[in-house]
């Protein structure tokens, strides 16, 4: 029998599902060709472009992998929100216009695949295969991470097993991407990105409203080392941070550069105008949100003192249901900013979604295998895709113990090493030809599979050993492999050249 807090939480979670799907309706009835499945047909505000990217970029990783972190080994973890600011400051101010501007000039592309193989001349289409077989290994780990984190939440807040939690949440992220496409995901996303930012914002300011002695309750609550330590940047755990942590914690802003789901809503703005308003809106929400989301984890660890968490990811739910629920007494309300969770996890599954689908649809199946295919088919492909890259990556998320963090640390290095950076080099370097190009991804792809997942230092990765993380290292090589091959093949024909010189 549900106790009546949670057929409050239960009703808004309800209403919030019923309204996304509703989108997704509504998009599907303005979307009838690829060019409005994939980006909407170009005709994104700047608003809804701002808060869609944000939103798709932080996903469940930021109310619950970042706070998590936080509350487990304190602010040192704050490292990576810096680096991810700074490479959010950075991909909005010199690689959105830029991007935008090029697809448009490089055959109208309307995927990330499509862009390097119209920029580099491709016939052979060797460039699209590779980049988009890229695409759908990382994405169905990425994937992967934000069904897991549905999974948890739903077993958090309604004590429902795991395995049927992460299957509801499966269903209705897909049931509007299916439905709508880029459209409907861009419109959630913007609900969605509204949702977290007030939900980021209100939840700590409630919460240590309730906290008595701040820092007593901290050094009661089994940290390890001081409270000087748990609230150091310079301390990870009780022990003081290298010199390479901190530089490992901050290449996560290298990553931004290369992901498919961010750089597409560069691509999809209506014009340079819009371009310029959501750079700005785009920049306050990451950094208000990013701040929010490591003030949670600190005075969670206040919050909940001695009563110390067994899962560290669930500490904003777990801090929403004991201010909303047991002391306020207002459920219903404490639900909506669960759905603020949901938001997160769903804004992210839903644009990796797209991304597989336009990869294997468009870039795979229209570009190579039938290139005479009409929008029809090629939409109906890209459903079928959506659905069958959902169940591989619900297969993933089964293990219940499965880290949210280290699950999307795997696929964000993936693309960022992979295609980071060409599209540095693709969009401000001329001499990039398509060898250094393909040589590149291949590059950098393959380092961070090496690096994180074969055992080839005394039984452990080289991960585990070096405490360094691939993106770094990947990036690094990728970037080497670009410019040295391209110096030692031949030079871009002239008609690359006068694109180039165009944009």
């Amino acid at each position: 029998m549900l106790g009546t807090s949670t057929i409050a939480i239960l009703i808004a979670f309800v209403c919030y599902i019923c309204i996304m799907i509703g989108v997704g309706i509504w998009s599907m009835k303005k979307t009838s060709s690829t060019e409005d499945y994939f980006l909407g047909g170009r005709g994104l505000s700047g608003w809804v472009a701002a808060l869609s990217a944000q939103a798709s970029d932080m996903s469940g990783w930021l109310l619950m992998g970042l706070p998590g972190s936080i509350y487990a080994f304190g602010t040192g973890k704050s490292w990576i929100a810096i680096g991810l600011f700074i490479g959010t400051v950075c991909n909005w101010i010199f690689i959105s216009k830029r991007l935008r501007k090029y697809t448009i000039i490089a055959g109208n592309s309307m995927t990330l695949p499509e862009f390097f193989e119209n920029r580099f001349h491709d016939k052979k289409k060797i460039i699209l295969t590779i980049s988009s077989i890229v695409i759908v290994i990382f994405f169905l780990v990425y994937t992967a991470s934000a069904l897991a984190s549905g999974g948890k939440l739903f077993h958090t807040v309604f004590g429902i097993d795991y395995h049927v939690a992460l299957a509801i949440g499966a269903v209705v992220i897909l049931s509007y991407t299916f439905l709508g496409g880029f459209l409907a995901v861009c419109t959630t996303d913007f609900i969605q990105g509204m949702l977290m930012l007030v939900g980021l914002l209100v939840v700590p300011i409630f919460a240590y409203s309730f906290i008595e002695n701040f820092q007593g309750q901290i050094a009661s609550s089994g940290i390890a080392g001081s409270y000087d330590d748990y609230m150091s940047l310079f301390s990870n755990g009780g022990e003081p941070y290298r010199f390479v942590d901190i530089l490992s914690q901050l290449a996560w802003g290298l990553g931004y550069c290369g992901m498919p789901h961010i750089l597409v809503r560069f691509m999809a703005i209506k014009d340079e105008k819009e371009l310029e308003k959501s750079r700005v809106i785009a920049i306050i929400w990451c950094f208000l949100s990013l701040l929010a989301a490591c003030f949670i984890g600190v005075i969670g660890r206040a919050f909940f003192g001695s009563e110390v968490l067994k899962d560290s990811e669930s500490v904003f739910i777990n801090m929403i249901g004991s201010v909303f629920t047991d002391r306020l007494k207002i459920p219903f309300i404490g639900g909506l900013f669960i759905c603020g969770i949901l938001a997160a996890i769903m804004s992210t599954a839903d644009s990796q979604l797209l991304v597989c689908a336009s990869s294997v649809s468009k870039d795979i199946y229209k570009n190579i295998v039938k290139p005479d295919a009409d929008d029809k088919k090629v939409l109906n492909i890209s459903r079928i895709t959506v659905l069958v890259v959902a169940v591989i990556a619900f297969i993933i998320a089964w293990n219940p113990e499965s880290s949210i963090m280290d699950l999307v640390s795997d696929a964000w290095a993936g693309f960022g090493s992979a295609f980071g950076p060409l599209v540095i080099t693709a969009l401000f370097w001329k001499r990039t030809n398509l060898c250094g190009a393909v040589a590149g991804i291949i590059s950098g792809g393959l380092t961070v599979i090496i690096w994180d997942y074969f055992p080839i230092i005394n039984g452990q990765t080289i991960y585990a050993a070096t405490g360094i993380y691939s993106l770094l290292v990947g990036f690094v090589v990728s970037m080497l492999f670009i410019v040295i091959v391209s110096l030692c093949t031949k030079a871009p024909d002239q008609s690359v050249i006068d694109e180039f010189n165009k944009v």
